[in-house]
């Protein structure tokens, strides 16, 4: 499958050929979710914490006697049915993180990657060089390939193309190292270089 090779100026230089093993392919919408899910949890913080009754501050007296007053027996105003008292079976730092085979975090990338060329959403450029840091420069030569919303994906991302899309809301830079389902999908489209291309094929075949 042959896609046009551009420029950031919209120019053709040229076909390039896309390998179908990896954008040809079956889309699974279920494997695309469960990486995502999986992406999700390595990304959750599991800092969320609640005292249990040791932890809780106030006294340690018997808060009135047991017999005599009418009232239900009670140990402790660090009690959890007491304002301010202890959280029973509440959460606890931890890890989210659950593991996830090889091979289908492999198919939920091609899977997504197949997913932007079914929809014609992806553009492959010669190079990916900015001009300058200014952020005007590079949401001007975006609005030209009408990719506004795009995430950038090269060999190597160069530090005046992060800093020129620095102030771009919609717009994200990745090395193919870090190329992964979740931003692919997030993104209207997919600028590849074509060093980006021969990594992408070294990775996934």
């Amino acid at each position: 499958m042959k896609v046009d090779l551009l420029d950031l100026e919209n120019q053709k230089k040229g076909e390039i050929e896309l390998n179908s093993l990896i954008f040809g392919q079956i889309v699974r919408a279920d494997v695309m979710h469960r990486v995502i899910v999986w992406q999700m949890a390595k990304r959750r913080a599991g800092t969320h914490s609640s005292k249990e009754i040791a932890n809780v501050e106030g006294s340690t007296r018997k808060i009135y006697k047991q017999k005599g007053r009418g009232r239900a027996r009670h140990g402790s105003i660090r009690a959890p049915q007491f304002r301010g008292g202890a959280i029973i079976f509440g959460p606890h730092p931890r890890s989210h993180e659950f593991s996830l085979n090889k091979k289908v975090r492999k198919l939920g990338l091609i899977s997504a990657l197949s997913l932007k060329k079914q929809e014609n959403s992806i553009i492959v450029l010669d190079k990916l060089k900015a001009q300058g840091y200014k952020s005007a420069l590079m949401l001007k030569k975006l609005k030209v390939l009408n990719a506004t919303a795009s995430l950038l994906v090269d060999g190597i991302i160069d530090s005046i193309v992060l800093d020129s899309i620095s102030n771009l809301s919609h717009v994200d830079a990745l090395p193919v190292a870090g190329l992964n389902v979740l931003d692919i999908l997030k993104h209207d489209k997919l600028i590849l270089t074509v060093d980006a291309l021969k990594k992408i094929e070294e990775r996934l075949l």
